[in-house]
């Protein structure tokens, strides 16, 4: 792509407007802003174009500038009363201090643009400069009113710092990777932590990339509230009916929590069965074992079609008896782990409290092992006076179950 054909014929460029539907409404609530040139074989994409760091950084942000100026003439013209999301890379905003786009805002909000229709989405992972000046600029941007959207987000320990220093209005998190990790657990399970520490800083996510229905799906399923990619609308140069697609959403949606309930519903009963199968285990083989360690033993007799790792804690976490560990169609003893102390864990005092109270077992989340990589859940029994019976499921029981690996 020639910049300097660009800049001479700046005229033709243009921009299109990708949708972006909400999950509770099954609406369009916005619009990302993407550029476009009108090129002799035909219309392409000026996203090369951004991202070409050889070409000059005026001639970016003029192109840019022209861009969200027709976008929001556009606008103004239809009486688009929407969201618009605008692309801005940090290396570029902060080179007059996001002043020229600022004054650029002002100037279409006395024509009837509110700033609260605005949505600043910022690339900062590759930000070269001060990050305590960007965080200074987005927050003086908030107080017009401008959201903020953080796209790129990756397993960054330090990008994540910085997110719960921004508090961003919105997280992208583009699916395009979920095509390629679809059976990576890490991948999964960092997505998880992303839903989980959006909630704590107060951020709304946007998946991005949507290409296919299962993409579509793990999003409403990872706590997505808005949604965008080529499944659901192709960019174009037209703003689009604001329902065109609730029915389709709808359904959707409809099928989405059928299938979850149906996960729920095998969950529910595989722990009724497994409370039920150790609760007659423990009661007949506690009146013959001499302590914890013999009850463990007999018990691993009975149950190897389904374990294959089993120990004993009191109340606060500390283990009471060896791990029986079943390898090979054999069970071994690790003494090792007796007297370890695992209320450090997430969850764990939450769950004995839970067992204290309902007198029943509990059936856990599935989650990577951390001695085998396997994907497991475990079930915890309470046997009473302060003991507890924690049970690791194995992978392949769990896969021959219907709906209860994921």
């Amino acid at each position: 792509m020639d910049p300097l054909e660009i800049m001479a014929n700046i005229d033709r460029t243009f921009p299109f407007f990708q949708p972006v539907f909400s999950a509770d409404e099954h609406t369009i609530m916005g619009y990302e802003i993407l550029g476009r040139y009108q090129s002799e074989d035909g219309i392409i994409s000026l996203g090369p174009f951004f991202l070409d760091e050889d070409i000059p950084d005026e001639y970016r942000l003029e192109v840019d500038n022209y861009i969200l100026s027709e976008a929001l003439k556009k606008s103004l013209e239809e009486n688009i009363d929407t969201w618009f999301f605008i692309n801005r890379d940090a290396n570029l905003l902060m080179l007059d201090q996001g002043e020229t786009l600022l004054e650029l805002l002002l100037s279409f909000c006395a024509k009837g643009v509110k700033m609260e229709q605005v949505v600043l989405e910022i690339s900062e992972k590759h930000f070269r400069g001060d990050f305590e000046q960007l965080f200074h600029l987005i927050h003086y941007y908030k107080t017009f009113g401008i959201k903020i959207a953080i796209d790129n987000i990756g397993g960054d320990s330090d990008q994540w710092e910085r997110l719960a220093k921004v508090s961003p209005d919105i997280l992208k998190v583009d699916l395009q990777h979920l095509r390629k990790e679809a059976g990576n657990t890490t991948f999964h399970n960092i997505l998880y932590s992303l839903s989980m520490l959006a909630r704590k800083i107060g951020s709304t996510l946007l998946f991005e990339n949507i290409e296919l229905d299962y993409q579509l799906h793990f999003a409403w399923k990872n706590g997505g509230r808005y949604y965008q990619g080529f499944y659901l609308h192709r960019p174009s140069g037209d703003f689009l009916k604001e329902d065109i697609l609730r029915e389709k959403l709808k359904t959707k949606c409809q099928d989405y929590i059928e299938h979850e309930k149906r996960h729920l519903k095998a969950v529910f009963n595989l722990t009724q069965l497994l409370q039920r199968e150790i609760n007659e285990q423990v009661n007949e083989l506690r009146k013959h074992a001499g302590n914890l360690d013999s009850l463990l033993i007999s018990l691993a007799k009975n149950v190897e079609d389904k374990f294959f790792r089993l120990y004993i804690c009191d109340a606060n976490g500390f283990q009471l008896t060896d791990n029986l560990v079943r390898k090979m169609n054999k069970w071994e003893t690790h003494p090792q782990f007796k007297g370890k102390n695992w209320s450090w864990r997430p969850y764990f005092l939450e769950n004995i409290m839970r067992m204290q109270n309902k007198n029943s077992g509990l059936l856990s989340d599935s989650y990577s092992d951390i001695e085998t990589g396997e994907t497991i859940r475990t079930f915890s029994y309470p046997l009473g006076e302060d003991q507890y019976l924690f049970m690791d499921l194995s992978y392949e029981f769990l896969y021959e179950q219907d709906g209860i690996l994921y």
